[in-house]
C-alpha cells in the first residue's frame, strides 16, 4: 500500500478518537491524538500534487497543538527563556528575505509606478482599518485587541510573492510592493499603531521604529548586500533559508501560543474568526480597489494578495519587544497560518482561472 494512503487513514484514525475523547470529556487525553492527526495529514500531503503546499501549514498546527497542551516545553529550559530567541529569528529570517531580494527589485518603482503606489497605499490604508474596525467590535480584552491592529499595520511578508506566482500575477509587482512595503515599515507601521491602536494601549512611536529597524532594516540591507556580493557562490545558503526561515516562523508561533496559552483557550475561536474575516476582506477590497483604478487582471490579482497577506513574524516580533508577547502577540500567531492556508487556495483558484491578458503581458520579474 501506498505510504501516503496509509498515512492518511493513520490520520483519520487519529482524529476519531481524539473527538471521541474530546466529546466524552476527556479533551486533555485527546491531545496526543490530535497531533498525531496533524502530523500524520502533513506527511500523506506530501503524496499530492494539489495538496503538497499545505504541508508546512498543517506541521504548523501540529506544532500549536503541542504547545497548546504542553505549554512549558515551550516556555523556558533550565530557567533559559525561549522568548529570548524570538527576535535573533526575525532578523534571521529577515536576512534570509534579503538573500533573496536585489537592488532590482526596488527598480520596479520606476517600471511600474502606478501599480506600486495603488498596492502600497492600498495595503497600508485598507488592512490597519479592517484591524481597527474588527477590534473595537471584538469586545476583547485591549491588548488582545491592539494584536488585530498590529497585524493590519505590518508590511507584506514573502509569502505574498510564492503566492503571486502560484496565482499568475504579476510577480515583478508582487515583490516591489513587497520590497517597498517593508522599507516603509519603521514609519508607517508605528505611525498607524499610534493613530488606531493608541486608545487600547500605550504606543512608544521611537522605541517600535527603532524595533522594526533593528529587526528588518538591517538585516534585510544585510542580506541585499550578502547577494549582491556572493549571488550564485553560496548555493547551500539558498537552499537552506528557506528552510531557516520556516523553521523560524514556527518556533516563533508556538513559543507565542504557549506563552498566550489560557487566552488562547479562552478566546481562540472568536480570535480565529476575527482574523479569518481580516484576512479575507483585504483580499476583497486589495482587488477591488486594483479594478477602481482599472488594472488588468493580473495586477488585480497582484494587489489583492498583497494587501491580504501580513508579515506575521515581524509583527510578533514587535509584540515582543513591547514586553506584550502573551497578549498582543496571539493575533498575529494566529493570522501567519491561516494566511498560508486562504493564500494557497486562492492560488489555486486563481491558477486554473485565465487573466485574460495572457497575450500583452510580459514577464519582467524574476522567479524567487
Amino acid at each position: 500500500m501506498n505510504i501516503y494512503k496509509l498515512l492518511s487513514g493513520v490520520a483519520i484514525l487519529c482524529l476519531v478518537v481524539a473527538l471521541y475523547l474530546a466529546v466524552s470529556g476527556n479533551l486533555d487525553q485527546a491531545g496526543p491524538f490530535f497531533i498525531g492527526f496533524f502530523l500524520a495529514l502533513a506527511i500523506s500531503f506530501r503524496g499530492s500534487d494539489s495538496l503538497k503546499g499545505f504541508t508546512y501549514t498543517t506541521i504548523i498546527f501540529a506544532a500549536v497543538t503541542t504547545a497548546l497542551y504542553y505549554p512549558q516545553y515551550f516556555q523556558e529550559f533550565n530557567g533559559f527563556k525561549f522568548a529570548v530567541l524570538i527576535t535573533p529569528l526575525i532578523q534571521i529570517i529577515m536576512f534570509g528575505m534579503g538573500t533573496s531580494m536585489s537592488f532590482d527589485d526596488f527598480v520596479g518603482v520606476v517600471k511600474m509606478p502606478r501599480g506600486v503606489f495603488i498596492g502600497v497605499v492600498s495595503h497600508f490604508l485598507i488592512m490597519p482599518l479592517l484591524g481597527f474596525t474588527l477590534a473595537s467590535v471584538s469586545g476583547f480584552p485591549a491588548e488582545i485587541a491592539a494584536g488585530i491592529i498590529l497585524i493590519g499595520c505590518s508590511p507584506n511578508g514573502m509569502a505574498s510573492n510564492v503566492i503571486s506566482y502560484l496565482a499568475k500575477a504579476n510577480l515583478a509587482l508582487s515583490i516591489t510592493i513587497t520590497a517597498i512595503s517593508t522599507m516603509l515599515a519603521p514609519v508607517m507601521t508605528p505611525m498607524l499603531m499610534k493613530l488606531y491602536a493608541g486608545a487600547f494601549i500605550q504606543i512608544d512611536m521611537l522605541h517600535m521604529m527603532w524595533d522594526i529597524v533593528k529587526m528588518v532594516i538591517i538585516p534585510i540591507g544585510a542580506g541585499l548586500i550578502f547577494n549582491k556580493l556572493f549571488s550564485g557562490k553560496a548555493k547551500w545558503l539558498d537552499d537552506a533559508m528557506p528552510l531557516v526561515s520556516m523553521s523560524g516562523i514556527a518556533f516563533i508561533i508556538v513559543i507565542i501560543t504557549a506563552a498566550g496559552r489560557d487566552s488562547l483557550l479562552t478566546i481562540g475561536p472568536a480570535l480565529i474568526g476575527l482574523v479569518l474575516i481580516h484576512n479575507l476582506l483585504g483580499y476583497t477590497l486589495g482587488y477591488f480597489s486594483g479594478k477602481l483604478f482599472k488594472m488588468s487582471e493580473r495586477d488585480c490579482r497582484t494587489i489583492a494578495i498583497e494587501v491580504g497577506m501580513q508579515n506575521g513574524g515581524l509583527a510578533s516580533g514587535i509584540a515582543k519587544e513591547m514586553g506584550k508577547m502573551a497578549t498582543v502577540g496571539l493575533a498575529p500567531a494566529v493570522f501567519g497560518p491561516l494566511m498560508n492556508i486562504t493564500g494557497s487556495i486562492l492560488a489555486s483558484y486563481w491558477h486554473r482561472k485565465p487573466t485574460g491578458d495572457e497575450e500583452t503581458y510580459v514577464e519582467t520579474g524574476r522567479a524567487h
